[in-house]
């Protein structure tokens, strides 16, 4: 293991050397997938930070959603290297093709656990005694809920094209919720401005949430209680690759179960870019140091850049370690 961890080190300190001394020699170049959402961008330019200025690497990011990111890592051609923030099981069906099936994409053994569900202001939790899922069915929350007048109140369950979402469509309508509320299905922008506004305004406001985000130190929020899921059946969720009757053949009465947050890359990188695999490998976040980074970058408007680059210089020991030092 010391050898290991010491041939790595070295390895650190020639590429860095390499990059900076040598102008003639190309350092390698790496390319991340690139998405808006405050988490991500913090843990993508804590990337950034790590391999050009520890590693000598050259990084570039691209806008990409999962199927095109996947589909870069498949073909190993370094048009996208490296997926910032994989999570499971949302990205089942990316990780069984690829890391199962086709064997070109590798996940990081290290992970952080994040979780999901449903969420209200806690003015609102506390003013009408919102506590669990069902209380969204009543119809004195429901209509405090309802921002357009037209009788029914909105539950925003994600943007269309989400996994999630179509979860979110499943899980309201067995929870028994859409008799007086109605799906919104928008891009999250859409979603974060509607409730900053309803939280201003005191307003009522339910929808999907998750850890990590901005969204929780910055608004108050509550999740909703949910019965437990407990793997005895409570859960059966049909993909609509599976079955195009994948809505009316699903039945989920249960919470979500936790979600398992990672890196992932292209099996091609760990030639091209070994130092930079190693340190993928290496690197073990967790849910609340996320969630701050992404409070900083979403809420208060800090560059993602700096928030992580200060982080990194108050905690050398923890980012020594991943290095192996």
């Amino acid at each position: 293991m010391r050898h290991r961890f010491r041939g790595f080190i070295q390895g650190t300190v020639c590429a860095g050397f390499l990059a900076l001394a040598a102008p003639g020699i190309a350092a390698e170049k790496i390319t991340l997938n690139d998405n808006p959402y405050p988490s991500f961008q913090a843990i993508m330019n804590l990337l950034i930070v790590l391999f050009e200025e520890k590693l000598g690497y050259v990084v570039e990011t691209k806008p990409a959603d999962n199927a095109v990111t996947y589909a870069g890592m498949h073909a190993g051609e370094g048009d996208i290297d490296i997926h910032v923030d994989a999570w499971l099981p949302n990205q089942k069906d990316f990780h069984q093709k690829y890391v199962v099936e086709e064997g070109t994409v590798v996940y990081s053994d290290k992970h952080y656990i994040g979780s999901s569900g449903f969420c209200v202001p806690d003015y609102f939790s506390e003013e009408h005694n919102v506590k669990s899922i069902f209380d969204l069915a009543r119809p004195e929350v429901s209509k405090q809920l309802d921002s357009d007048g037209d009788g029914k109140g909105e539950i925003w369950i994600g943007r269309s094209g989400w996994i999630a979402t179509n979860e979110n469509m499943i899980k309201t309508r067995d929870y028994g919720l859409l008799g007086n509320n109605q799906w919104v299905r928008t891009a999250p922008g859409a979603h974060y401005a509607a409730l900053a506004d309803a939280v201003k305004k005191r307003k009522g406001y339910a929808g999907y949430c998750w850890k990590p985000d901005s969204v929780w130190q910055a608004y108050g929020l509550v999740q909703l209680e949910e019965p437990e899921n407990d793997g005895k059946g409570c859960w059966k969720q049909i993909t609509q690759k599976e079955d195009p009757d994948w809505f009316e053949k699903s039945k989920i009465t249960c919470a979500s179960a936790p979600k398992q947050i990672q890196f992932a890359w292209s099996r091609s990188l760990e030639k091209r870019a070994p130092l930079a695999t190693q340190l993928l490998a290496s690197i073990q976040l967790d849910i609340d140091l996320v969630t701050e980074w992404a409070y900083e970058v979403g809420f208060r408007k800090r560059d993602a850049r700096e928030v992580v680059s200060e982080w990194i210089t108050a905690h050398p020991e923890r980012v020594d370690g991943w290095f192996g030092l």
